[in-house]
């Protein structure tokens, strides 16, 4: 199984920082992405941005230039910078086990609220 923990929400002005963080334990695949999924009220949750145990890096066209992800082995930091009021929502750490049957495995969620 594999564990995740997350923490780093709160809330901040427009044009401010907050980095979240997730790390990932347990039975980790050599082969894995992790990343955050948002939702925002009365909307679907997206995919924010992931990285894979190789680097390679993705993120939604609505943060991208504004948010970096980065991991040190299985712990991935979110650094979002320029924050608007549309980022506000609850953000999801994940994983993914890149495998032929890999399932997502879920953080509890933290709260990120943008406002003036």
């Amino acid at each position: 199984q594999v564990q995740l923990v997350e923490s780093g929400g709160g809330s901040v002005q427009p044009g401010g920082s907050l980095r979240l963080s997730c790390a990932a334990s347990g039975s980790v695949s050599r082969f894995n992405a992790l990343g955050w999924y948002r939702q925002a009220p009365g909307k679907q949750r997206e995919l924010v941005s992931f990285i894979t145990s190789i680097g390679s890096t993705d993120y939604a066209d609505s943060v991208k230039g504004r948010f970096t992800i980065a991991r040190d082995n299985a712990k991935a930091y979110l650094h979002m910078n320029s924050l608007k009021f549309e980022d506000t929502g609850v953000y999801y750490c994940y994983y993914r086990d890149l495998g032929v049957d890999g399932d997502d495995i879920w953080g509890q969620g933290t709260q990120v609220t943008v406002s003036s």
